[in-house]
């Protein structure tokens, strides 16, 4: 019929479709294959009360919860509830502290400004495990004065902490809070607000992606941090999961397998609800902070 046109369907196919699109789902399913099964083994693993690992090649060939009635007779509970407590505290004060000193230097102009900026950048670029032996003789010496900040207590290790991951995070946050137009600032000192009240009541609520983001980077990178607290924490009681678990599997001749697989499955669960409940804020969290700076 004339004036009919023809609509050709402009998707690839074949060779074509292999070369733009095929390979992105072969590396896609490769990836996935790759991520899943160290965790479904490991899954299997706490399901095998044999407590081996060669034992456990053989997925769910048996299916037990005896690994997980016994990790709450031992000390696995007080660890679990140790990391909570210091992963939680050690967040929190982090998004605080941090978010003052990006405010300080996003909005006022000090001598010294550029140089605290450029410090905090540097620092960053020195492990933390050069720091070890002077952390154990600084808490050391803390703790024949003031024992709770000392070794073996958990506000010393928490202090450790926050004076480690200071410098980074406020580094990522001053990077956000300079997205944030100075004119609400402005305004709301022509009201009478002081900086402690636009601080509080605009900023804060306006960075919330970026708080968010550094209190969940800050909540993984304590869990599962095992060096400083290997160092600070001496005692069973004291411990944290990461540490517990480590003893747990130190040596390969005695190892509980079962029972270390187990404990691991239920350390990832306080981590995964985390990460769905911020999963919104991640992306414009991270983004955000480098379109200006």
């Amino acid at each position: 019929m004339a004036g009919t046109v023809v609509e050709r369907d402009a998707a690839p196919r074949g060779r074509r479709w292999w070369i733009e699109i095929g390979w992105r789902h072969v590396v896609g399913i490769v990836t996935i294959v790759a991520c899943v099964l160290p965790l479904v083994y490991v899954l299997s693993a706490s399901l095998n009360p044999g407590g081996t690992l060669t034992g456990s090649n053989q997925l769910f060939r048996t299916i037990d919860l005896a690994n997980y009635r016994e990790l709450f007779t031992g000390d696995y509970p007080s660890w679990f509830a140790n990391s909570i407590i210091i992963c939680t505290v050690t967040s929190i004060s982090t998004v605080l502290m941090g978010g003052a000193a990006a405010y300080a230097f996003s909005r006022f102009r000090f001598r010294g400004r550029q140089g605290g900026l450029t410090a905090l950048l540097i620092v960053q670029m020195f492990p933390q495990m050069l720091a070890f032996v002077a952390i154990f003789l600084v808490l050391l010496s803390i703790g024949e004065v003031f024992p709770a900040l000392g070794l073996n207590s958990r506000m010393g290790l928490i202090a450790v902490y926050l004076g480690g991951a200071l410098g980074v995070n406020t580094f990522l946050m001053y990077g956000f809070f300079n997205t944030v137009p100075r004119e609400l600032d402005e305004a709301a000192k022509i009201d009478g607000a002081s900086h402690a009240q636009i601080f509080w009541t605009i900023i804060l609520r306006l960075v919330a992606p970026i708080l968010a983001v550094v209190g969940l980077l800050s909540f993984i990178g304590t869990f599962g941090e095992f060096l400083v607290a290997k160092v600070v924490l001496q005692r069973s009681e004291e411990f944290t999961l990461a540490v517990g678990l480590y003893y747990w599997a130190a040596d390969e001749r005695t190892a509980r397998w079962g029972l270390f697989a187990a404990g691991a499955v239920l350390a990832a669960i306080p981590v995964v609800l985390l990460f769905l409940m911020l999963q919104k804020y991640i992306v414009s969290g991270l983004t955000a902070g480098s379109v200006k700076g």
